[in-house]
């Protein structure tokens, strides 16, 4: 039944059923397989009729032969490029807390290093509320 195809080999297929979980691709008239929901397109796929219907010629990509069982996994996904990630710009920050104007110092300091400098300005926040 599938000595025709080899896995990783990418063939044409036509869709033949629909169901929740998957769409059932015909590669030739004797071999049928299976593209999981999983593997419809890159993303999250709510429903698969929006992106597939009976009837469709699709690009697929054999993903694994089950001979024992007559299975066969496929992709429509794989033969398709991944988009591409766009970052989003990180806000940057734009006030600044009197502790980043007074500390002239760059990087880290020990907690022995700021510990005075902590309670100075705990006491100068203590006099601003009497």
């Amino acid at each position: 039944m599938t000595s025709k195809f080899e896995v990783g080999q990418i063939v044409d297929g036509k869709v033949t059923g629909i169901q929740p979980y998957g769409a059932f691709v015909a590669l030739d008239e004797e071999t049928q397989g299976l593209v999981h929901i999983s593997e419809v397109t890159h993303g999250f796929v709510k429903d698969i009729n929006e992106h597939l219907s009976t009837g469709d010629e699709v690009k697929v990509k054999v993903l694994t032969i089950d001979e024992d069982n007559n299975k066969v996994s496929l992709s429509i996904r794989a033969t398709e490029e991944a988009p591409k990630k766009t970052e989003k710009p990180r806000k940057q920050q734009t006030h600044t807390t009197s502790t980043q104007q007074n500390n002239d110092t760059a990087g880290f300091n020990t907690l022995k290093d700021k510990l005075q400098e902590w309670i100075d300005q705990s006491g100068e926040r203590d006099s601003f509320k009497k």
